[in-house]
């Protein structure tokens, strides 16, 4: 039997769960193509600007020796002739190739956000933004824009360090029930945030934020965690993409564009029903790209998606947080976990998560994923939806 080669592209949550779940396949080739030589624990992103945590690792930790890393960017892939060209210049071919990419921030067209914000969703950013705090004297005015989990983290981050900072937000925790958004918004104010809830930003220029309203507000630094898109190889390569740059597939993670292309975590768009991005759906999403791949080799009928979510958690300072349970379909449960217990779990599910990695990198097929019976469900009443209104 002749063996098959798989490329996974990027090597984030998804990618390297992907990586590892294809070793369970008999005679499978697998390399993995990332820019960085080391692994990034995205969800530490914001302790490495605080100086609390590092958020790299070796990859030699999570992933299994028999996958072979490449260390290069990835250019552009050619569908019809199965290769990839890569930063080098060198040409890779492929059977299968499993398009994890992840994503980066988007400004949202907001004049002067490119220019004069630190975005933070991806290493070298976080890194930039350490620099930048570690230049300036610890009362300079901070401006954080965006109330998801990010802006929530990076305030209270930096707040319990006695930095001065404002967090900006159209609406502060939509991923909370009406209470989580209550606990997070009174710890952060605990920290000393100003919180500016229900507000939009209009510009940002180089040492100050105008908002909706015309309030000017100083600030040293901006950063910018509102906005996400994934990057544009996909759509340079001639592949079907929604218009945040994710990978347009089927149920099964599969391109429309080409049945030997896959793609996983914040870069798969399924149905035109995309799951929020989060290293909570990369991680299952990256095991099932895999299973459709290893399900294909074998001449078996790939399974249809069916992650689902359990909760979310964020910590707010390294004393602090809330756990907020969820519905499979993501939608807030009307309980949390808040404070110290909060922060407890949160600090708990992180540790895991880099557990689980561990796991499947030494015994690969071992991880399994929270299920969402319902998503059939909801694709076909969405698919209902777009035809009655066209």
């Amino acid at each position: 039997m002749s063996t098959s080669r798989v490329i996974v592209v990027g090597g984030g949550y998804a990618g390297v769960m992907a990586a590892n779940r294809l070793l369970t396949g008999k005679d499978v080739e697998v390399a993995l193509v990332n820019p960085r030589p080391t692994f990034v624990d995205r969800i530490r992103l914001h302790q490495l600007v605080g100086g609390s945590a590092p958020a790299v690792r070796p990859y030699a930790e999570v992933l299994n020796e028999r996958v072979r890393l490449v260390v290069d960017t990835v250019e552009s892939i050619d569908a019809g002739a199965r290769t990839v060209t890569l930063g080098t210049g060198v040409e890779q071919g492929y059977d299968y190739l499993i398009y994890a990419v992840g994503s980066r921030s988007a400004h949202l067209g907001v004049p002067g956000a490119s220019e004069h914000t630190f975005p933070l969703a991806e290493l070298e950013q976080a890194e930039r933004l350490r620099t930048r705090l570690a230049e300036l004297p610890m009362d300079a005015p901070v401006t954080v824009v965006g109330g998801g989990p990010t802006g929530i983290e990076i305030s209270g981050e930096l707040a319990e360090a006695e930095r001065r900072v404002t967090l900006v937000t159209g609406r502060l925790g939509a991923v909370l029930s009406e209470r989580g958004r209550r606990s997070t918004a009174s710890a952060l104010r605990s920290l000393g945030v100003t919180l500016l809830d229900g507000a939009t930003v209009a510009e940002v220029e180089e040492r100050a934020v105008r908002l909706g309203d015309g309030t000017r507000l100083s600030s040293a630094v901006t950063i910018w965690t509102t906005g996400f898109a994934t990057p544009d190889l996909a759509a340079t390569s001639g592949l079907a993409t929604d218009a945040a740059g994710r990978l347009l597939t089927d149920e099964t993670l599969t391109s429309i564009s080409d049945p030997r292309i896959l793609a996983a975590g914040d870069a798969a768009d399924p149905s035109a029903q995309p799951l929020r991005m989060s290293c909570q759906a990369a991680i299952p999403l990256g095991l099932q790209a895999a299973e459709t791949v290893l399900s294909r080799l074998a001449d078996r009928r790939p399974r249809a998606i069916d992650s689902g979510f359990n909760a979310v958690c964020l910590s707010v300072g390294r004393t602090r947080g809330i756990f907020q349970p969820t519905h499979a379909d993501d939608s807030a449960r009307s309980w949390d976990v808040p404070g110290r217990p909060g922060a407890w779990v949160k600090e708990s599910i992180c540790r895991a998560v880099a557990w689980g990695l561990t796991v499947e990198a030494r015994h690969p097929g071992r991880m399994m994923w929270t299920h969402d019976r319902s998503r059939a469900d909801r694709v076909v009443q969405a698919r209902a939806d777009q035809t009655e209104a066209a």
